[in-house]
């Protein structure tokens, strides 16, 4: 994905010193060029064409912005609430994230939405143990975790 970024702006760069102008507006159409390039020679990398990463990237900020903003109203409930119903505990969640990285964003974004935490991580970095502090029903948790986070960070990743 570097390698096709520095070879964007080097597309770029050369249009300019071709048209012999400077303008920002001349580096952005130069920049244009290079993605539709790029894009036509994206067989010919070891990677896929690097605006899908960058799609998959934004895709996953407003997953957990979705994410964070749920978690929030829950939690505000649970304070609010003149009962506490809750029902705290820790669960363990496999991954099938391979790389040190992905599990490392993974147990961040976990982390960052209120209400739950990972606590540890298995020696073989495969199994997550998250406390929550309301779990009512742990598959659906787990399902939850796989179907959001977990594939955001796959699709960033591969």
């Amino acid at each position: 994905m570097a390698f096709q970024i520095l070879l964007n702006f080097m597309i770029a760069i050369t249009w300019m010193l071709l048209q012999d102008d400077y303008s920002f507006i001349t580096f952005f159409i130069g920049y244009l060029l290079g993605i539709i390039i790029l894009f036509a020679l994206r067989r010919f990398f070891p990677r896929r064409f690097y605006l899908y990463n960058i799609a998959a990237v934004i895709k996953l900020m407003f997953i957990f912005l979705k994410e964070l903003v749920l978690a929030n109203i829950a939690v505000l409930k649970i304070v609010l609430s003149p009962k506490l119903k809750m029902k705290p505990g820790i669960f363990a969640f496999e991954t099938e994230l391979e790389k040190d990285w992905e599990i490392t964003i993974l147990s961040n974004l976990i982390t960052l939405t209120p209400g739950t935490f990972v606590i540890d991580i298995s020696d073989d970095n495969k199994t997550l143990y998250i406390h929550s502090v309301d779990i009512a029903n742990v598959e659906q948790a787990r399902k939850d975790i796989k179907s959001s986070f977990e594939k955001a960070i796959k699709e960033v990743s591969r």
